[in-house]
């Protein structure tokens, strides 16, 4: 009977773990994928936003230059109207000279320069070309656009130059700029059109410019939505693919979205002053997702990694909550038996459970303080030192800022958003590396070695997120990497020649780090050249006034010079030396022992400990 009842009880106690066990997982698995949707989702719109933006400017930049390159086409064309034309009697003076000239100056720009009058015959023009048979320049579309509306300068859409035969068989791609203007023959005025043939070449290579690379494409049409320049122009005149330059020639400026054929896109579309032609932004909203699958990937590990971490520590959590009877009764039962002796050798607090309900917390309360009175006793004069020391050890352990891993993790999303995966594995690897060192295993001593790792580490991490604005130099003596050391004692050191020395020096900041043994110690130092210190400033930093100011390089260094001190009893600590706008040198002063030295007296002090406890 009493079997069966205790197999009974096993089992509610098993039932009742998994229940808390699989509802606390099924609640940990829904609200981590809520919050990886709901992060990866914010993601995409951010890099959405973002792009717009960027593309903003894009638009922006090209719509200027093209600008300044149409004012160009029309200070020439201006300047051949009112500096040459008005002021020529055609019937007696010719103006080819000053169109060469014209032209010369700015035939990388220019296929030509045409003067015609009303009837369609050719007046000067500028390269002298043989002109084509059968050709009526009243038929030309700059022609007549220009004849109809006079007040008015004309552009029109890319075509390949048709007037004049050319000897090398090389037929130019151009823009026609038009405009009617007035000729005087004989003292009287009559109508004309002066065409300015523009080299769409140089059109087309400020698009390509800002379509190398990137996501999306730009291109540019007309006001009555005809493409003057498309990245895939070839493929939209074959019919391959299709492109909605009519509904985007009728938006105004600004940035929306557009489903098209069957892809949703995000356009800015800005207006070209004088042409009315439309520079269009087009940002398939499915290439930004491909450009989130690295994040995706990373989302996913984590997330299974969390959920392995999440199942394991729940059912570790389930069986705890749901044991406390069973472990108070273990240790009534030990205490019944005498195994619980109540004596400085064996008694331990530890040993009384308190858990479960009210009344069982209240047993268990009640024994544990007895034995917690009779422990205090002996225990607190022999443990008051060293909880003191430790405490103070720990809460100095605990001012070192987290504010680096943070600009870190930002530099390495901001590489992988800008595809630049290796910097970004190789960031990831320094990190890593880095806080390997920095955990230890729990252990406070490392080895010198581990320390300048974790110190070379950091300044790698460093030197990416600076762009190499300094340079780092170390030299440790080989003969003292094996010799013990408090861990993290550089790296305030580095931190604060960085930030407080080198970083705006453009470049030309250097860092160095010494490791040397001299008359039986070790020094290691960290200098740079960059500012230096106050002398009002350098007298105060190993001080009280330092920690009292909460931040700052000040902060930092009396961290360091007090867990040294109180770590190792002696002269021991920082020595500062600096200079104003030479340099500043940290000195670490540390005794010389090794790591096996270090770990065998540690386990001595160990044995002596548990021998007095014994006794």
């Amino acid at each position: 009977m009493a079997y069966r009842l205790q197999n009974t009880d096993s089992i509610k106690r098993r039932s009742l773990q998994w229940t808390i066990s699989l509802s606390y997982t099924a609640i940990s698995i829904i609200s981590i994928l809520a919050m990886a949707i709901a992060f990866y989702t914010h993601s995409i719109n951010t890099i959405r936003d973002n792009t717009i933006k960027e593309n903003q400017q894009i638009v922006d930049q090209v719509s200027w230059n093209l600008n300044s390159y149409i004012r160009s086409m029309m200070g020439i064309s201006d300047t051949m109207y009112y500096n040459v034309i008005k002021n020529t009697d055609l019937t007696y003076e010719k103006i080819n000279k000053e169109m060469n000239l014209l032209y010369e100056a700015n035939k990388d720009n220019l296929t030509g320069i045409v003067l015609v009058t009303e009837d369609g015959a050719i007046v000067a023009a500028s390269p002298v070309s043989t002109r084509k048979a059968g050709v009526d320049l009243k038929k030309q579309e700059w022609f007549s656009r220009a004849h109809e509306e006079i007040e008015n300068i004309h552009f029109s859409t890319p075509h390949v130059q048709n007037i004049f035969d050319n000897s090398s068989y090389r037929y130019f791609w151009v823009v026609s700029l038009s405009r009617s203007v007035e000729l005087t023959f004989m003292g009287n005025i009559r109508n004309g059109i002066l065409l300015v043939d523009m080299n769409y070449s140089g059109i087309e290579q400020m698009f390509e410019k800002v379509n190398d690379g990137g996501v999306g494409f730009v291109y540019l049409c007309d006001s009555d939505g005809k493409i003057i320049y498309h990245p895939m122009q070839k493929a939209i005149y074959a019919e391959l693919i299709r492109e909605n330059n009519l509904e985007h020639a009728k938006h105004a400026d600004g940035a929306f979205s557009e489903v098209f054929d069957g892809r949703e896109r995000d356009i800015v579309i800005k207006t070209v002053g004088y042409t009315g032609w439309k520079i269009v932004s087009v940002t398939p909203v499915s290439e930004l997702a491909m450009g989130m699958g690295q994040m995706r990937n990373y989302l996913i590990v984590v997330a299974i990694i969390m959920l392995i971490l999440i199942v394991f520590g729940n059912n570790i959590i389930s069986y705890v909550v749901t044991d406390p009877i069973r472990r108070l009764e273990k240790s009534i039962a030990e205490l019944e038996e005498g195994a619980l002796n109540l004596n400085k050798a064996t008694m331990n607090e530890d040993d009384i459970y308190i858990g479960g309900s009210h009344e069982i917390r209240h047993l268990g309360r009640t024994i544990k303080s007895m034995v917690r009175q009779m422990k205090k006793l002996t225990d607190d004069m022999i443990h008051e030192t060293e909880a003191k020391r430790k405490s103070e050890l720990d809460a100095l352990q605990s001012q070192i800022n987290p504010h680096f891993l943070y600009n870190t993790l930002d530099s390495v999303v901001w590489m992988i958003e800008g595809e630049r995966y290796e910097d970004a594995i190789r960031m990831v690897t320094a990190l890593a590396q880095l806080f390997r060192i920095s955990l230890s295993k729990g252990n406070n001593i490392i080895t010198i070695h581990d320390e300048i790792i974790h110190a070379r580490n950091y300044l790698n991490i460093q030197m990416v997120r600076f762009k190499n604005k300094f340079t780092a130099d170390i030299d440790i003596d080989p003969a003292i990497e094996d010799c013990a050391t408090i861990k993290l004692i550089v790296q305030p050191l580095l931190e604060n020649a960085i930030y407080y020395g080198v970083e705006h020096m453009d470049g030309e900041g250097e860092i160095k780090i010494r490791g040397v043994e001299r008359d039986g110690d070790i020094y290691l130092s960290v200098s740079d050249n960059g500012m230096g210190i106050p002398e009002e400033t350098l007298a105060t930093l190993l001080t009280d006034k330092a920690r009292s100011r909460g931040k700052g390089s000040g902060i930092g260094l009396w961290n360091v010079n007090q867990r040294i001190q109180i770590y190792f009893k002696g002269d021991y600590g920082l020595m500062i030396e600096s200079e104003l706008d030479v340099g500043t040198t940290v000195t670490i002063h540390l005794p010389k022992i090794s790591i096996e030295e270090y770990r065998r007296e540690e386990t001595k002090a160990g044995q002596e400990d548990g021998h007095e406890k014994d006794v």
